[in-house]
C-alpha cells in the first residue's frame, strides 16, 4: 500500500496502476481486440481520517466493487466554522495507516491543505473557487448552524473527485444531508462517477458510528444512544401506519426528551434526495436528527418508504434468474420486471441497425433515444412482452445472436445509464420482484430482498442446451456452452461498469439439482419470513 501525500504523486501512481491492471485471461479464451477487458476501476473511499468499522465498511463495498482503492484522509478546513473543532478534530494517520493497509487499501491520499490549495481557514475566508450548492439544500438541517458547511464539502469533494477520477465514489448513509448534497453536485456538473450510499454502521447499543464519537464519555455514550431509540420509535410508527411529518417528529421528541442531557438541535422529515421538508410521507422520507451532548454534535437519520417490497433477484447467466422471478412474482402477486428484457432490446436493436459492438458513441445515442415498453402477457412461456421503437421483439431477443452480444452491450455505461434510470423510476412504489447482474447491489441497493442465485457452469451450460432444443435453435455443443458461459461469467465480473457481485446482504441459493419451483419455494418461504419481521 502507497502512502501518497502530493498531487503529483497521486496522477503518478493512478496512471501507473491503470497500466499495470491488465488482466490476464485465463486458458482456452481467445478475446479479439474489441473483447478485450480490463479490470480498472477505481474505487475512492474520501474521509476525514479517525477510520472506524462505518468507514471500513465503506472501504470493503469498494475493495469488492472495484480493483483500485483509494482512501482520502484530509481534515478539510473549509467545511468548519469559525468556532467549530478543527482544530483538535481527531488525526490519527499512522492508526489509520495500519486499518487501511489491513482491509486491502491500495493507496491513502493525505495531502496537507497547502497541497489541495486551500488555507487553513473557513470557507467565508478563503479565497479559493467554491463550489456552491443549491441554496434549498444547504439552508435547512445541519445548514442552519453550521454555514458555509455544505460549500467546503462540495468544494473540496469536487477536487477529489477531479483529482482521482473514480468510476465510484462512497459515502455513508449517517451523514444524508451531505450524501443528497454530493449526489445533486455530481449530477448537476455531469461528473462521472457513481455515487454509491452505504449503510449507516452501529454500534451494539444502537449508536452511530462517528469519528467524534471519540470525545464521549462512556456515560455520554450511554446517553447518546437515544437518537436511535427515537429514530426506532418512528419507525414503529410509521410501519404501524402513521404518516404525518408532526405527529413523526413530536414520537422522536418525546423519546429524546427523556435524556435531558442531550440538547436537540432539530427533528426534521424531509424528502431524502431533495431535502425539502415533507408534511407528510407519500412515497419516502428521511427523519434526520442533530443533538448537542457536551460538547460532541451528532446526526442520525432513518429512512421512511411507504411502499410494497422490492425482491432484487441476482447472479450469473443461467442460473435460471428469469424463469424464478417469474414464478416468485406470480405467486406473491408482485410484478415482474424484466431487466434483462431491456438489456437485450437494445442489443437487438445495435445488431438490426448494423452497429458495430464497440462503436459507444452510436450504441449510447442510441440507447438515450430509444424508447422500451413492457407489457404484460397471458403467455406462461413469455408473461412480458417487449417492445422497441413499437415493436414487439419478445420472441427476437432470445436468439443466439443477441444472447452472445448482449453482455458488450450492457456493459457500456451509457447503456446503463438510460436503463437503470427508467428501471428505478418503476421501483419506487415496489411491488417489483427484478433479475439480473447488478439490481441487488446497484439498480435498486434499498431492496427488502435480496437474493443470489447460482449454478455450476456445467449445470448452467445444460440448462441452456435444453432451452436451445425447446426453442427450436440450433444445436450446440455441452462443451461450446459451458465455453460459453465462462466467457461471460469472466466478462460480467471484470467489466467496469456495474460488475457482476454478489450484494453483501443477498442470501445465496446455489440451484444445482434444484428444479424452478423449489428454488422458487425457497424465495417465497424467506419472503414470508422477513414479512412477518417488518
Amino acid at each position: 500500500m502507497r502512502l501518497l501525500t502530493t498531487v503529483a504523486a497521486l496522477r503518478c501512481y493512478l496512471t501507473k496502476r491503470c497500466s499495470e491492471n491488465k488482466l490476464t485471461v485465463f486458458d482456452g479464451l481467445v478475446f479479439d481486440e474489441m473483447t478485450s477487458w480490463y479490470r480498472t476501476a477505481v474505487g475512492l473511499v474520501p474521509t476525514m481520517g479517525g477510520l472506524h468499522e462505518g468507514h471500513l465498511n465503506l472501504i470493503a463495498r469498494a475493495r469488492q466493487e472495484n480493483s483500485t482503492v483509494i482512501v482520502s484522509i484530509f481534515v478539510n478546513p473549509l467545511q468548519f466554522g469559525p468556532h467549530e473543532d478543527y482544530q483538535r478534530y481527531p488525526r490519527t494517520l499512522e492508526q489509520d495507516r495500519l486499518l487501511c493497509e489491513q482491509a486491502g487499501v491500495d493507496a491513502i491520499f493525505a495531502p496537507t491543505p497547502e497541497e489541495m490549495g486551500v488555507q487553513q481557514n473557513n470557507i467565508q475566508e478563503s479565497k479559493v473557487t467554491q463550489v456552491i450548492p443549491p441554496s434549498a439544500m444547504i439552508s435547512g438541517l445541519c445548514g442552519r448552524s453550521r454555514l458555509g458547511h455544505f460549500q467546503g464539502v462540495a468544494t473540496i469533494v469536487t477536487k477529489l473527485l477531479n483529482l482521482v477520477q473514480p468510476d465510484r465514489a462512497y459515502f455513508g448513509q449517517k451523514d444524508g444531508q451531505q450524501l443528497a448534497v454530493v449526489k445533486r453536485l455530481v449530477a448537476d456538473l455531469n461528473l462521472p462517477v457513481d455515487i454509491v450510499a452505504c449503510p449507516t454502521v452501529r454500534e451494539p447499543s444502537g449508536l452511530a458510528l462517528s469519528s467524534r464519537n471519540q470525545y464521549l464519555t462512556a456515560q455520554e455514550k450511554e446517553q447518546a444512544t437515544v437518537l436511535y431509540r427515537g429514530l426506532q420509535k418512528v419507525e414503529a410508527a410509521f410501519k404501524a401506519g402513521l404518516r404525518d411529518s408532526s405527529k413523526l417528529i413530536a414520537i422522536a421528541q418525546q423519546e429524546l426528551a427523556k435524556v435531558s442531557t442531550v440538547l436537540v438541535e432539530y427533528i426534521e422529515l424531509v424528502d431524502p434526495t431533495t431535502l425539502m421538508y415533507l408534511e407528510k410521507i407519500e412515497e419516502e422520507g428521511m427523519l434526520a436528527i442533530a443533538a448537542r451532548l457536551g460538547s460532541t454534535r451528532l446526526i442520525d437519520n432513518t429512512m421512511l418508504r411507504d411502499r410494497q417490497p422490492i425482491i432484487a433477484i441476482d447472479g450469473p447467466a443461467g442460473a435460471g434468474k428469469s424463469t424464478v422471478a417469474r414464478q416468485v412474482a406470480a405467486q406473491i402477486g408482485l410484478v415482474y420486471l424484466d431487466t434483462g428484457a431491456m438489456y437485450r432490446a437494445v442489443t437487438w436493436l445495435v445488431l438490426q441497425q448494423g452497429i458495430a459492438i464497440d462503436d459507444d458513441c452510436a450504441i449510447a445515442q442510441l440507447a438515450s433515444q430509444c424508447k422500451i415498453e413492457l407489457t404484460p402477457s397471458e403467455d406462461l412461456q413469455s408473461p412480458v412482452r417487449v417492445w422497441i421503437n413499437d415493436t414487439d421483439v419478445t420472441q427476437a431477443i432470445r436468439t443466439i445472436e443477441v444472447t452472445s452480444q448482449v453482455s458488450a452491450i450492457a456493459a457500456q455505461s451509457a447503456v446503463r445509464q438510460a436503463l437503470v434510470k427508467q428501471q428505478q423510476s418503476w421501483g419506487k412504489k415496489g411491488g417489483l420482484v427484478a433479475e439480473g447482474r447488478d439490481i441487488g447491489s446497484h439498480v435498486f441497493p434499498d431492496a427488502e430482498i435480496k437474493i443470489f442465485l447460482t449454478a455450476s457452469v456445467s449445470e448452467r451450460a445444460r440448462r441452456r442446451q435444453q432451452d436451445f432444443k425447446k426453442q427450436g435453435q440450433p444445436e450446440v455443443s455441452l462443451e461450446q456452452l459451458e465455453r460459453d458461459i465462462a466467457e461471460r461469467d469472466w466478462k460480467d465480473s471484470t467489466r467496469k461498469v456495474s460488475p457482476l457481485q454478489k450484494a453483501p446482504d443477498a442470501i445465496e441459493i446455489q440451484t444445482d439439482g434444484l428444479s424452478v419451483s423449489e428454488v422458487a419455494a425457497q424465495i417465497v418461504d424467506y419472503y414470508h419470513q422477513r414479512l412477518s419481521q417488518w
